[in-house]
């Protein structure tokens, strides 16, 4: 039996059958693959693809999520190739329609991400797992605590230079859940910062995360160094003048950046995570 649906970018993709040699240039939907029990049909993974973790061991790794081995892949022979629009190049897309039917995922909120879970469910003739999987996950979030206090955060995910999460980012969509308030909200995309930005952002919280630039406690110790380097100094914010003095050092944190930005089936542990890391911050 065929099956049909338009992805996320509003693509047409047309299966004869249910897919029995799949290719993932995408590591969250990789390990998607992997809980919806398709492993034995998974044929290629990327570099990246990490979860779970024997994926790298008993599959063939096609390049990573940028730059594949175009002849490495055709030789795989693939009948359904999952790509994702961020994470992959327009390139890549291309090259992989022209092999073969591929799935683009689009993914900028919770919401996104479950449609995404339910049309891979269809086009792997996995439905039933899938809708089961965005239940859960949807049971897991609605059990983070109802009244969270909203805490201003900066959430970075790169340095020189540093950059940050805007509006339309899945990222953001998850510091909204988690209880944060993502001071660099106004913004679209990864915008960059200087510190002296990120000083008069004035942020309660500052999370470094562990990708795709993995943040090291020794970076943590220069923002701690920076801000405190600029107690005594003069900075002007929305509010006027000021002084450093009068304003709160922001706690800073190193976080697992993988609930904040995998959208796939470790969305059902994220809310645990988001729940103990409030939990430590509330009791301190």
């Amino acid at each position: 039996m065929s099956i049909s649906l338009k992805d996320q970018c509003h693509r047409p993709v047309q299966l004869p059958a249910a897919p029995q040699r799949i290719i993932s240039l995408v590591p969250s939907q990789t390990e998607l693959l992997f809980d919806l029990g398709l492993e034995d049909k998974i044929v290629g993974i990327t570099r990246f693809c990490v979860h779970p973790e024997n994926a790298l061991e008993e599959k063939q790794v096609v390049g990573g999520t940028k730059k594949i081995v175009k002849k490495r892949l055709i030789g795989l022979q693939p009948d359904l190739i999952i790509c994702n629009k961020e994470e992959n190049t327009m390139e890549m897309v291309e090259f992989c329609s022209s092999i073969c039917p591929t799935y683009v995922s689009d993914v900028s909120t919770l919401e996104d991400a479950l449609e995404m879970i339910q049309h891979i469910g269809h086009l792997t003739a996995s439905t039933e797992k899938a809708q089961d999987l965005v239940e859960k996950i949807q049971v897991s979030f609605q059990q983070l605590r109802d009244e969270l206090e909203t805490k201003p955060a900066l959430y970075l995910i790169w340095k020189k230079p540093y950059m940050t999460v805007g509006r339309d980012t899945f990222i953001h969509d998850m510091m909204r859940l988690a209880g944060f308030e993502n001071v660099t909200g106004t913004h679209t995309r990864y915008p960059q910062l200087e510190m002296d930005q990120i000083v008069k952002l004035r942020p309660e919280v500052i999370l470094l995360s562990s990708e795709p630039y993995n943040f090291s406690e020794n970076d943590k110790a220069e923002f701690d160094i920076a801000f405190k380097e600029r107690s005594d100094a003069e900075v002007y914010g929305e509010q006027g003048r000021t002084t450093k003095a009068n304003l709160p050092q922001p706690r800073i944190l190193i976080v697992d950046g993988e609930p904040y930005s995998w959208y796939g089936s470790r969305l059902l542990h994220s809310p645990a995570y988001f729940q103990k890391l409030r939990n430590e911050l509330d009791e301190n």
